[in-house]
């Protein structure tokens, strides 16, 4: 057998099991095997495969077709630019969610002059956040919070790999808890959100493996923000900037949380398929 065969055949069963982008999923798992970029695998497409490779790639396509999603079995997913390990004890980052970095930037960008700026990413996972803001702003203090252990673990590896480990304070705590009132300018989070009631509808690479913890937000998804948006309001300064991503449908309650005494310049971004994704506000 060589890779051509090799990539047919898994295509082949992929397409065979209705596994989304099938033919994609099936190069990332051959790449993953071959140690090589998409540009190397076509270049060398019609090389001898080793047995044993191939059979490593099979078994990785079985469980591909069982399910699992691509981004664990390969270990990896890009965000920002940037290759995240990825494991099942953290969610897979999602394009959506670079919105809240992109809406975070931009705020800052416009009328800030923090120095030095203390910024909390509330829910950390991956590190996906805290790593790309981290990036973007050399000179902050940034605090990643989370209530695993397991993902913080994956978030410190991350921040690792991307040289940002001294400048990132991974803490395992719930939300906000152990801040002191006033001690933070920003505060961004995608927190959990998918609501209870819609586990049965989510596709099965999500709601067989992903955590749950960091999916679900009680019965309609909003257990999250209340907490989250009243300890925002009591650590942040006058003039700190709140930046949170938004579940589907839930945009306008999320936005009457925000007490009229407690914060102005409430604005929602959508992302690219026109859905209300990002919630940004500056405390009063």
């Amino acid at each position: 057998m060589n890779l051509r065969e090799a990539l047919k055949q898994g295509v082949h069963d992929l397409r065979a099991a209705n596994v989304p982008s099938s033919t994609l999923a099936a190069e990332l798992l051959l790449m993953h095997i071959v140690g090589g970029s998409r540009a190397w695998l076509y270049a060398h497409i019609d090389d001898p495969f080793d047995s044993s490779a191939a059979e490593r790639y099979r078994d990785l396509i079985c469980q591909r077709a069982a399910g699992t999603p691509t981004q664990y079995l390969t270990g990896h997913q890009e965000f920002w630019g940037f290759d995240l390990e990825v494991t099942a004890d953290v969610l897979i980052p999602r394009p959506e969610t670079e919105h809240v970095v992109e809406v975070a930037l931009a705020r800052l960008g416009q009328h800030r002059s923090f120095q030095p700026l203390r910024l909390a990413d509330v829910g950390t996972g991956s590190g996906c956040l805290a790593i790309a803001l981290a990036k973007e702003l050399p000179a902050a203090r940034i605090y990643a919070t989370d209530i695993s252990p397991r993902a913080l673990a994956v978030a410190r590896r991350n921040a690792a790999r991307h040289d940002v480990t001294e400048r990132i304070v991974f803490l395992e705590t719930p939300l906000l808890a152990g801040f002191p009132p006033r001690s933070l300018d920003v505060v961004v989070s995608n927190p959990p959100y998918v609501a209870c009631k819609d586990l049965a509808s989510l596709p099965r690479e999500v709601r067989e493996h992903e955590p749950q913890v960091a999916l679900f937000a009680g019965e309609e998804g909003m257990a999250v923000y209340p907490p989250l948006i009243a300890e925002a309001a009591e650590r942040l300064v006058v003039g700190g900037l709140l930046v949170v991503e938004l579940g589907y449908d839930v945009s306008e309650r999320v936005e009457a949380l925000l007490d009229a005494a407690d914060w102005h310049e409430i604005r929602i971004t959508n992302d690219l398929a026109g859905i209300p994704r990002v919630l940004a506000a500056d405390r009063l």
